[in-house]
């Protein structure tokens, strides 16, 4: 008697951790400039998203990057993401890569980083990846995991990850989808070299949200914004809960970082936090909403 007693002690904690796992909302966040910090607070953002070219390029001296290093400290938001990474004049594919340029690049950016206390840089750069006409597909993205071994190697020197973005096809050739992305970051395999799900180009390129699901283990970062002009959650209507529901699925502990066009901040931001909590709220069962 005893024994089943803690028998079935164990399973109700069992069911109750698990039950308290499954209500735990993926934290929404905001990829916005670092001036905007105060609005996005007052709007129930937690996490702000800069970007590399403004925070911490190799282009900034070092005393530019230490007054960085103050807004940040000052900051309301916690900034410990960033995108906009690689720029497009410094090529990561084809034969007119100069990986030694890019490896110093890389490098200034991550020490930078990890003195920032920003832990994820995404790999949009569109441009930068971008495979150059008449070169051989297969080896310049054979050359590509080359590189990117490389560059996660110095990622994690300094406590950082780099996750590769899906991008639709009217802003790169490369990587247009998440189950392309998942393959590369496969490939790649190593552990600071990751992958974003950006909703926004997957709604684009009609990618369904089952993707999401079958990234589980290289999924870390996530992107979001409405399909037709990138306007913010809420704006245009859209029903993000399908891929809501598959980061669900694969227990996603990340952030959903809105990265949208915004045309009045102060009035859009609470709005949109407000429009997409709720459709997580439905996925996750917290809302009475059927």
């Amino acid at each position: 008697m005893k024994s089943m007693l803690i028998c079935l002690f164990f399973l109700g904690a069992s069911y109750f951790l698990q039950s308290n796992a499954q209500t735990k909302l993926p934290v929404i966040g905001i990829a916005t400039s670092i001036e905007n910090d105060s609005l996005a607070r007052s709007a129930g953002f937690t996490f702000l998203e800069e970007t590399v070219r403004k925070l911490l390029s190799p282009s900034l001296s070092e005393a530019q990057f230490e007054v960085n290093l103050s807004k940040l400290k000052a900051a309301r938001c916690q900034v410990q993401s960033c995108n906009v990474f690689i720029p497009g004049y410094l090529k990561l594919m084809g034969p007119s890569v100069d990986e030694a340029w890019v490896l110093g690049y890389v490098d200034t950016v991550m020490r930078r980083a990890e003195k920032a206390g920003i832990r994820l840089i995404v790999l949009g750069s569109g441009e930068a990846r971008k495979i150059p006409e008449g070169a051989d597909p297969v080896a310049a993205r054979d050359r590509f995991i080359t590189l990117a071994r490389k560059m996660a190697g110095i990622a994690q020197q300094h406590n950082c990850l780099i996750a590769m973005e899906n991008l639709n096809a009217t802003e790169t050739n490369f990587i247009n989808t998440v189950a392309e992305g998942n393959r590369l970051v496969t490939a790649i395999a190593h552990p600071n070299f990751r992958l974003t799900a950006d909703i926004y180009h997957m709604l684009r390129e009609n990618e369904p949200a089952v993707n999401i699901e079958q990234a589980r283990g290289n999924l870390v970062h996530c992107h979001i914004a409405e399909r037709e002009k990138r306007t913010a959650p809420g704006v245009a209507g859209e029903d993000f809960r399908p891929y809501l529901a598959a980061l669900k699925k694969i227990g996603y502990e990340g952030r959903i970082m809105m990265e949208c066009k915004w045309t009045d901040p102060a009035r859009e931001y609470a709005a949109a936090m407000v429009y997409l909590q709720e459709q997580l709220k439905e996925v996750y069962h917290l809302s009475r909403k059927k």
